[in-house]
């Protein structure tokens, strides 16, 4: 096991090694995922293993904690949004391979020259964990449906200014 994370791999030699990575990243090392977050102030706990299973399908585990830092869409306040990933991406050479994946393998194309960041596939996940609209849990439901009252209506109606003007000229 290395807890040092290298920038590529060769995911066919990793699997044939059985190798495993484990770790800490800091959220500001991962720039993709930085435009999503209110800071970059966290770190990531990580768990990489290459192998492959009973059918022979070359896959990397993944298992991934954190809290991602993001700003309420209701309150805009900080709130760290608890984050546990546990994935399995299998290798496939082409894309046919992909039909006779098992389900709970989520394929990644590579063929038999490329290298993988195995940083990008940590990033990748955590992109994927942040919801469209970031709500903090526990703030208050807003009301779909709002309509002003009497005073309201009259103070902010645009008319209502030019409607005084033609009764002051009709005088």
């Amino acid at each position: 096991m290395s807890s040092k994370l290298p920038d590529q791999v060769d995911p066919w030699r990793m699997v044939s090694a059985r190798r495993e990575f484990e770790g800490r990243l800091e959220l500001a090392e991962l720039p993709r995922l930085a435009g999503l977050l209110i800071d970059g102030e966290g770190e990531v706990a990580y768990r990489i293993a290459f192998d492959r299973d009973a059918l022979q399908i070359a896959y990397a585990s993944l298992e991934i904690d954190t809290a991602l830092p993001l700003e309420c869409q209701r309150s805009f306040e900080r709130f760290e949004l608890p984050v546990q990933v546990s994935q399995r991406i299998a290798f496939i050479r082409d894309e046919a391979e992909e039909a006779a994946l098992p389900p709970g393998y989520e394929p990644w194309l590579v063929d038999a020259s490329d290298s993988v960041s195995p940083r990008d596939m940590i990033e990748d996940e955590l992109i994927l964990a942040v919801p469209a609209i970031p709500v903090k849990p526990g703030t208050e439901v807003m009301e779909a449906e709002w309509s002003p009252d009497e005073e309201e209506a009259a103070s902010v109606n645009p008319f209502a200014a030019l409607a005084a003007f033609r009764r002051d000229q009709k005088e």
